[in-house]
């Protein structure tokens, strides 16, 4: 069973666990059908269910899986004391947000400010937080628009200038240079893009099952820096496949590797006012319960085998999982919240 699968599976366990006396039930206020009072949307229509007094003690946040065009609100757990003391109620929490009680351990014991909850209105984040307040644990809930993730871009870059005030950047787009000066960088967040495609030929069959004929899997990885400016929240990308190291000078090697982790340093040390952030490759596995990787599967059309008494049909579909729209989320996060708490 993959993790979506596990997250969904237990969408209303309230329903099935446990009745409800019709006294009990709410009353949607838009298709008039009566929801247990664990809920905050109806069951049927999605809308915002009224709160009653009993309501208000018995509910239970939903924490369905959203759409990739649905803007959520992400409760974020923040590193504090507390967490120390949760041993003793992981069962209570991991059910509360739908999560498996590893996947929760995971996202405590990382010790970074992460996503435990990602619901589809304030009013359902607000109700996480309310019970796990309650534990005594830190939150913050941060709007999926604060972070932009599709609305703003990363500006992808191919080349750097080292000049003596500031920082000079080259798109790929090939559109004009910028610049910036050194102080002006606030935030440097490192970590690795994965993709992974694989591409699978299948015969149709006749009474049968299809013949998958063939399979390819093609993977990348590489290395990429986001760099962020104190007055935006859109950073520029480095990607260590797609860049001219030249700014380097003398220090540049031919093994890229090698010269991202002299880039990393050479900005660490001419930006002075600026935090380096490598968390991420430590923490993605702990992502992966709110914040899952982009799967995609496309046609890759049909294929007419011409025999000598018969004609057969075959379907070529590619299927491509990446993190990073992951990173990209995470990257923001962490813009985000240097940005409120400094």
């Amino acid at each position: 069973m993959s993790n979506d699968d596990e997250y969904v599976s237990d969408k209303a366990p309230e329903i099935i666990e446990r009745g409800f006396a019709p006294s009990e039930m709410v009353t949607c206020e838009e298709c008039l059908r009566a929801n247990p009072p664990t809920r905050t949307t109806c069951l049927y229509c999605a809308a915002a269910l009224p709160e009653t007094e009993r309501s208000a003690l018995l509910r239970r946040p939903t924490l369905r899986r959203l759409e990739k065009w649905e803007r959520g609100f992400n409760v974020v757990l923040l590193p504090d004391e507390a967490l120390d003391s949760l041993e003793t109620v992981w069962t209570e929490i991991s059910n509360l947000l739908r999560l498996q009680e590893d996947e929760l351990k995971s996202i405590v014991t990382a010790r970074e400010p992460l996503p435990v909850a990602r619901a589809s209105t304030p009013e359902e984040a607000a109700l996480v937080e309310e019970r796990l307040k309650s534990s005594g644990l830190k939150l913050v809930i941060v709007p999926d628009e604060e972070l932009a993730v599709e609305e703003v871009l990363p500006k992808r870059l191919r080349a750097l200038r080292f000049d003596e005030d500031s920082l000079v950047a080259y798109p790929t787009s090939g559109a004009e240079s910028s610049s910036m000066k050194w102080d002006e960088i606030a935030l440097l967040v490192t970590g690795r893009l994965f993709n992974r495609r694989v591409e699978v030929e299948e015969r149709r069959g006749r009474t049968t099952e299809n013949e998958i004929r063939d399979a390819r899997e093609f993977m990348s990885d590489e290395a990429v820096l986001d760099v962020y400016t104190k007055s935006s929240m859109a950073s520029l990308r480095i990607t260590a496949n797609n860049f001219d190291f030249s700014c380097l000078g003398a220090e540049k090697s031919l093994i890229a590797a090698e010269n991202f982790a002299c880039l990393v340093g050479e900005l660490t040390m001419r930006a002075t006012q600026s935090r380096l952030d490598e968390t991420y490759n430590r923490v993605r596995h702990a992502l992966a319960p709110v914040w899952p990787l982009d799967q995609r599967t496309e046609s890759l059309g049909l294929k007419r085998e011409i025999g000598r008494l018969s004609t057969r049909l075959s379907t070529e579909e590619a299927t491509t999982i990446s993190n990073e729209a992951q990173f990209t989320r995470y990257s923001r996060l962490r813009r985000y919240l240097l940005a409120h708490n400094s």
